[in-house]
C-alpha cells in the first residue's frame, strides 16, 4: 500500500492581490479555493481572516468561524486560523481569537511559533538584501500562552520552524505543557527571505537530525517560503514527512493559484511512489503516534 502524504495549503496569509493577485480574501473566495483544492488532494488547510472590504488581515473570530464550518461541513479536511503578528488595537492577547475560537469549540489545529526572527527580503540569485526588514517576535509568555491554549483544549499546534532553534524550544515547550496533543513541526525553508535554510536536502536532512534528537518520531513537514517547493518533494516523501504549499508561502506575484500548486504537489507526490491523504488519514496517523 502507498503511503499517505499530508498537503496542507496556506491559503492566503496576511497578503493582499497587490502582493498575490489571485489570493482568496473574502470567506466566499477562501470556501471555494479549499473545497476545489479538497477534492484535488489537499487534507489540510490554513487560512487568515481578512476584513472582505479593504483586504487587510483582521482576523475575526465569526470570520474563521464561518470559513471552517463551510469546509467542514463539506470536506473531512482539517482546516485552521493563523494569529496576528502584532496586536489590534484593544486587543491584549495575541491569542485572543484563537481563545475564543477553542471556547466555541473550533480548534483542531492552531499556530503556536516557538521562536522569533529577522525578516529580511533577499534575492538568491545576488545573495543581495532588498531593502529594509523587520522582526517577527514571539516572547516567552506568548509561547507558553499558545501551549497553554492547546493543553486547554486539545487542539494541534502547528510549529513554524523558521530557524533550527525552533524546534529545540518547540519540543521543549511541549515538554512542559504534557497536556497538550503533539504538535507538528513544519520545517521552513526559504529563497525570498533570508531567515533559516534553503529549500536543499542537506537542509532538510540536517532539520531532521535536530528533530530525531528533540522530539523522535513527531510529525513534521516541509514548506517554501518564497521559493520552489516542488524539488523537495521527492526527499520529504522519501523521509516520510508531508507536503505544505499554497499562495502564502509562493514568490509574490506568481501566476499559480491554490489548485494549480495543489495539483503539482500531487503529482510530484505520486511520482515519488505517494498518495495524497485525506483529512480522516491525517487525523489517523496523529492518533497512531507514539508522541503525545
Amino acid at each position: 500500500m502507498s503511503r499517505k502524504v499530508w498537503i496542507e495549503v496556506a491559503l492566503n496569509g496576511a497578503w493582499t492581490r497587490a502582493q498575490q493577485p489571485n489570493v482568496p480574501v473574502t470567506p466566499d473566495e477562501l470556501i471555494a479555493d479549499a473545497l476545489a483544492c479538497a477534492k484535488a488532494g489537499a487534507a489540510i488547510f490554513h487560512f487568515h481572516a481578512h476584513d472582505p472590504v479593504s483586504g487587510e488581515q483582521n482576523d475575526d473570530p465569526d470570520i474563521y468561524q464561518a470559513v471552517m464550518e463551510a469546509v467542514r461541513g463539506e470536506t473531512d479536511a482539517v482546516i485552521y486560523p493563523t494569529m496576528p503578528i502584532h496586536l489590534y488595537d484593544g486587543w491584549t492577547d495575541r491569542y485572543q481569537s484563537a481563545a475564543e475560537l477553542g471556547r466555541r469549540g473550533l480548534l483542531e489545529w492552531a499556530v503556536v511559533d516557538p521562536g522569533s526572527l529577522n525578516l529580511n527580503a533577499y534575492d538568491f540569485a545576488t545573495k543581495r538584501l532588498r531593502g529594509k526588514g523587520t522582526v517577527y517576535v514571539n516572547t516567552d509568555a506568548e509561547i507558553r500562552r499558545g501551549m497553554a491554549l492547546a493543553a486547554e483544549h486539545k487542539f494541534h499546534a502547528e510549529y513554524a520552524c523558521f530557524e533550527p532553534g525552533f524546534i529545540r524550544l518547540g519540543a521543549a515547550m511541549h515538554r512542559e505543557y504534557p497536556d497538550a496533543p503533539c504538535p507538528i513541526y513544519s520545517f521552513r525553508f526559504a529563497e525570498d527571505l533570508t531567515f533559516g535554510l534553503p529549500p536543499e536536502e542537506w537542509a532538510l536532512d540536517a532539520m531532521l537530525r535536530l528533530l530525531e534528537t528533540e522530539a523522535p518520531g513527531a510529525p513534521w513537514m516541509a514548506a517554501s517560503m518564497g521559493g520552489n517547493m516542488t524539488r523537495l518533494i521527492a526527499a520529504t516523501v522519501a523521509r516520510g514527512g508531508h507536503v505544505r504549499t499554497g499562495l502564502e508561502d509562493a514568490p509574490f506575484g506568481t501566476r499559480h493559484t491554490n489548485l494549480s500548486l495543489v495539483e503539482e504537489c500531487v503529482a510530484a507526490i505520486q511520482a515519488a511512489g505517494a498518495e495524497p491523504a485525506t483529512g480522516t488519514d491525517v487525523r489517523a496517523d496523529l492518533r497512531a503516534l507514539a508522541v503525545r
